[in-house]
């Protein structure tokens, strides 16, 4: 029996004109086929007569005790990737991979295609990229200080309360402890603590800031600024300030600072120990094996600064006692509560 796309195809050349020859070709079939089919009306039957097949019952997925858990956390925070729902249900009890995960998450939450990005890669222990990121919380808002390494994309934040010079010192000695190294240069966005004009959309020079300039210079590294309206040069660490948004805090509840800064760090290993998107590795991997003994020795002492005065210490809040009245007796009467005199 002819199948319904072919009987079509040839009815429909058929009546254009196409001669049998031609379709025989076409087709890899011989004239006397053609020939037979249309004597005994293969050609002519009512396409719509013909029954369906029946569509096979989907067969059941290990996915399917979990997809209402899925529908419910996508209802509640609709931007959750496929790999933060992957550690959930594998935390729910889901025990087989990925893929089912992230194809049904395309399918109930469609994504639209990304753009394609044209990345600039650095070598080695080159380059690290630094942004602050401002995040709130019921019990204030908090800047993430996030820095990461271009060649290896390792990455490290911590939050802090204020986004200022002495935060970005303290916050960059953190980072170069826990790369163990510093790399050649540090690339910002018109950080204040770093540049305080830039003129090069004027034919100009960038001015940086003489504080940070010695910070530099007792690290190490060579500060860079990216120009006015260029933030794509900086993409690798607005991605993963982006990846910070939606895989660690978004979602997720925090106690207070103590707590936040407990999950930063246990999320922080996991991160580091994915297979990184754009690279294809894993960046602990990648930095062990081939970026850290290219970083530049660490300094001796951390910066000491001439210019920021010494943080003071929180003031102690004064507490007033309550005063207890204390009735006055003259001392004969504690000496007839003693027994007297003798």
């Amino acid at each position: 029996m002819i199948g319904r796309e072919t009987r079509m195809l040839l009815r429909h050349y058929l009546d254009q004109g196409v001669s049998k020859s031609a379709l025989a070709r076409q087709f890899g079939i011989s004239r006397d086929t053609i020939h037979r089919w249309i004597r005994d009306g293969e050609l002519d039957r009512d396409l719509d007569a013909e029954p369906l097949r029946p569509k096979m019952p989907p067969r059941p997925s290990k996915l399917d005790p979990y997809k209402p858990l899925i529908l419910a956390r996508l209802e509640a925070f609709p931007e959750l990737s496929a790999v933060r729902l992957f550690e959930e249900v594998k935390a729910a009890g889901y025990l087989a991979g990925y893929d089912p995960v992230k194809v049904y998450v395309r399918q109930v939450r469609p994504c639209p295609e990304p753009e394609p990005v044209v990345r600039f890669e650095t070598p080695p222990a080159h380059q690290a990229q630094v942004d602050f990121a401002e995040f709130k919380f019921p019990w204030g808002k908090r800047f993430a200080l996030v820095v990461v390494l271009g060649y290896s994309r390792l990455l490290w934040l911590r939050f802090y309360e204020r986004q200022d010079m002495r935060t970005l010192f303290a916050g960059l000695e953190a980072a170069f402890a826990f790369f163990g190294g510093v790399p050649k240069e540090l690339l910002f966005d018109q950080m204040r603590a770093v540049v305080t004009r830039d003129l090069r959309l004027e034919s100009g020079q960038l001015v940086r800031n003489e504080e940070f300039l010695r910070f530099s210079s007792h690290w190490g590294f060579t500060a860079r600024a990216c120009r006015p309206y260029r933030a794509k040069t900086k993409g690798k660490v607005e991605r993963p300030i982006r990846y910070v948004r939606d895989s660690f805090v978004y979602g997720r509840e925090f106690l207070n600072d103590l707590d936040l800064d407990e999950q930063r760090g246990r999320w922080l290993e996991r991160a580091n120990d994915r297979l990184h998107g754009t690279t294809k590795v894993v960046p602990r991997l990648r930095f062990e094996q081939e970026e850290q003994h290219l970083l530049l020795p660490l300094a001796e002492r951390p910066y000491h600064s001439l210019v920021l005065l010494p943080q003071k210490p929180a003031a102690r809040k004064h507490i007033t006692l309550p005063q207890v009245p204390v009735e006055r007796r003259p001392l004969t009467a504690y000496a007839a509560l003693a027994g007297g005199a003798r």
